[in-house]
């Protein structure tokens, strides 16, 4: 399962996340999104479990959770719909 996490510290590494993570299961990766132009964080990430039960339970314990000093937002990541074609 592809997980949102969101209202992150602009401090947070992946390393971090990952090692937060793994205290519910396996993690087979953290993408920390990065300003193209400020090389920061933008504040949040996505972390792929391959165990749906494991990615649930990190879901409903770390919701709303404080880390480094904000709440984080944990949920299902849906996938990126495809921008409308435009026809001139």
């Amino acid at each position: 399962m592809n997980i949102y996490i969101g209202n992150l510290s602009y401090s947070v590494k992946e390393s971090d996340l990952k090692e937060v993570m793994e205290d519910y299961g396996t993690v087979d990766s953290v993408k920390l999104i990065i300003d193209r132009d400020t090389r920061r964080s933008k504040g949040f990430a996505f972390v792929e479990m391959p165990n749906d039960q494991e990615a649930k339970n990190a879901i409903n314990e770390l919701n709303g959770a404080e880390y480094q000093g904000r709440q984080m937002v944990l949920k299902e990541a849906t996938p990126k719909e495809p921008a409308p074609r435009r026809s001139y």
